[in-house]
């Protein structure tokens, strides 16, 4: 793994190895921020947005981050002092009773937090254990975890994790490398799905740096397992999900904890990036002269048999000939193990439009471009279809009808239920306030298309307040430069 500097040119000796100390670093006279992209999504977050650009015009910045491809490398080869290649293939695997400790936490994270999500998790993994031996681990974990699941057990189980991962470490090379950048704050871009990150974040702490991570998602607190390890510092990005982790995590106190926004969705806000409805409908294939339904797909482990739905909303579609023929747009989840689910749907249905979105298939990277394709299918679609997915809050944003299907397709997909996904404690409020509809069964979905299209401005009050209360006032294209400002700060303040 090669170092790079900010001139671009390779540092005279490989990261990690005896010549490290004669490599440019970080002046110990003013420290600087190492940021960890350990996901695709992260370096559109924080890399695409300009969050990272900003700090660097303030400190020294290093990245430790995953590389999709070359066109990534040649990117950020300029733009910072040096960066260091994430790769969790060649990186040294944890212990086994490393990896106990963490299953067995995430387990009775889960049924202490007991929400709607992690109870959902529980009864799939009930429903995965099939072998007697798989049944019997299944049920001692969860005899461990009824015993644990409260504040004792769980500090005592972090406790645990925490000296084992210490005693077991795998290797010395991330402690070398944080002595040697002596870096102010070490920042992780996405606290959840990022393994490759936690052996660097737990060797800056092993040796007294400050440690600050970006909250990834609005359902992740209530959806995902405990986060290992604890930080420093968080950026959350709005004050329900800031108190969220409040109340899960009681260790935590209010002023560890920033509301910057999330760079995200910055880039609705920036009308350079917006594209004419001539131009758009060229890029995708569709007619401009006719409206245009969004639906988004999701993964295929959570939607199973989505493209009968898909396909379904279509034929409902052709029996609307008096809304000027609308024409159904389908954006494939990037993230779909299984893409070629839909071949099918294709082959039978070439009307709809499938538009291929500009995604690395390694580490799940969205590119450049797809943050423009995202932003103006949002503002020139007429309304909007999902499963209870983030781009119904985007949708909001462009005060765009969003209709939610709460119906399973005419197959069986159990131990799977779409309805369960409405009760879900970050998307129940989505629900409850009117923002969004939700078709209950198949045949509600013509009716909810038929309102959306005639009255496309009846909910918008609804959609407002819903943003209004979730986001305040940083819907506004410049979470980037909070989370950029925040950095700089902790970091100034910590040297």
């Amino acid at each position: 793994m090669t170092v790079m500097n900010r001139a671009g040119e390779p540092s005279a000796a490989v990261a990690f190895d005896a010549g490290a100390a004669a490599q440019r670093t970080f002046n110990d006279a003013h420290g600087g921020l190492v940021a960890i992209l350990p996901r695709g999504e992260a370096i559109r977050n924080f890399i695409y947005s300009g969050a990272l650009d900003a700090v660097a015009e303030q400190l020294p910045v290093s990245l430790l981050t995953v590389v999709p491809d070359d066109e990534y490398l040649q990117m950020i080869e300029h733009r910072f002092d040096e960066f260091h290649e994430l790769n969790a293939a060649t990186a040294a695997p944890e212990s086994l009773p490393v990896r106990i400790l963490r299953e067995q936490l995430d387990v009775t994270h889960g049924r202490y937090l007991w929400s709607e999500a992690a109870k959902e998790r529980w009864r799939l993994r009930d429903y995965d254990a099939k072998t007697p031996s798989q049944k019997i681990r299944r049920a001692i974990k969860k005899l461990f975890a009824t015993m644990l699941a409260n504040q004792a057990g769980l500090n005592l189980l972090m406790q645990l994790e925490r000296r084992a991962s210490r005693w077991f470490s795998p290797n010395t090379n991330d402690l070398e490398l944080m002595r040697r950048l002596k870096p102010a704050l070490v920042f992780n871009s996405s606290h959840s799905h990022s393994p490759n990150a936690v052996q660097t974040v737990q060797a800056a702490q092993w040796l007294g740096i400050p440690t600050a991570t970006f909250l990834f998602s609005w359902d992740n607190l209530t959806s995902q397992g405990r986060i290992v390890p604890l930080y420093d510092y968080y950026l959350a990005w709005n004050e329900d999900i800031r108190q969220q982790l409040l109340d899960i995590y009681p260790a935590i106190r209010p002023e560890q904890v920033f509301v910057t926004g999330t760079p995200q969705f910055d880039f609705h806000f920036r009308p350079e990036s917006y594209w004419s409805r001539e131009e758009f409908c060229s890029r995708v294939g569709a007619d401009p002269s006719r409206p245009i339904v969004l639906y988004s797909t999701g993964m295929d482990n959570h939607m199973p048999g989505e493209p009968l739905i898909i396909e379904n909303i279509n034929r409902v579609l052709k029996e609307m000939p008096e809304f000027g023929k609308p024409q159904l747009l389908v954006r494939l989840y990037p993230k779909d193990r299984n893409p070629q689910r839909f071949d099918e749907v294709k082959h039978r249905n070439p009307d709809i439009l499938f538009p291929e979105i500009p995604w690395s298939a390694k580490f799940n990277t969205p590119k450049l471009e797809d943050a423009a394709l995202l932003t103006n299918t949002l503002r020139h679609c007429a309304v909007g279809i999902n499963v209870a997915s983030t781009v119904s809050l985007e949708l909001c944003m462009f005060d765009k009808p969003v209709i939610n299907v709460g119906y399973n397709p005419p197959v069986d997909i159990r131990p799977k239920n779409y309805a369960l996904y409405y009760n879900f404690d970050h998307y129940r409020p989505v629900v409850e306030s009117g923002a969004v509809r939700v078709a209950w069964a198949e045949t509600e979905m013509k009716s909810l298309l038929t309102e959306a299209l005639a009255h496309p401005q009846k909910d918008s009050a609804n959609r407002k307040a819903l943003l209004s209360r979730m986001f305040g006032n940083t819907l506004d294209g410049r979470s980037a430069i909070r989370v950029a400002q925040t950095l700089t700060q902790l970091a100034q303040t910590r040297h």
